[in-house]
């Protein structure tokens, strides 16, 4: 999918988005939606900046790489905390089983999902699993970031995960 120049002029299937609105009211909302990311399980105002910044033209891939807890922790305020006492993975599946049909509504695609085994070059880490998405554009990886039922679930990915990185890639 291409989109022209001007800034956001497809909600990629979210009628409850309005993608004319400024960077600034969008990176607003996005930072009340998810927080700061200063603790490193979404984005800081930045990172938002940067994807709402990207050339609307070219495809983004995002790799990530996923720590699991062994038990889920949520914040005392979350609605999730009523799932308390559930593994990491338990969690997480919690998040997947909408996520990845969400991903998939906003133009997304799987090109990986698998555990982690090994670093072959470079310093050894440890990570429980690997999923590689792809996306039209930024517009779609935005989109599902503003759709409600993933806001729904992302409390569930955030108290699964010991650590994240995240990495976005043209493609």
């Amino acid at each position: 999918m291409t989109h022209n120049s001007d800034y956001g002029n497809s909600n990629h299937g979210n009628p409850n988005i309005d993608t004319s609105e400024t960077v600034e009211a969008r990176l607003d909302r996005l930072v009340a939606w998810y927080g700061d990311g200063a603790d490193g399980t979404a984005p800081t105002r930045a990172q938002w900046r940067a994807l709402l910044e990207r050339p609307s033209d070219q495809a983004v891939t995002v790799v990530n790489f996923f720590k699991l807890r062994r038990r889920a922790v949520y914040p005392e305020d979350a609605e999730a905390t009523k799932t308390s006492g559930i593994s990491g993975k338990e969690a997480f599946d919690r998040y997947a089983a909408v996520s990845g049909p969400t991903l998939e509504k906003v133009g997304g695609r799987f090109l990986l999902l698998a555990p982690f085994e090994a670093a072959l070059m470079g310093a050894a880490e440890d990570w429980d699993l690997v999923v590689v998405g792809t996306y039209p554009d930024s517009e779609a990886l935005l989109a599902l970031h503003e759709d409600a039922d993933y806001r729904s679930v992302y409390p569930h990915r955030s108290g699964a995960l010991e650590r994240q990185k995240v990495f976005a890639c043209s493609a």
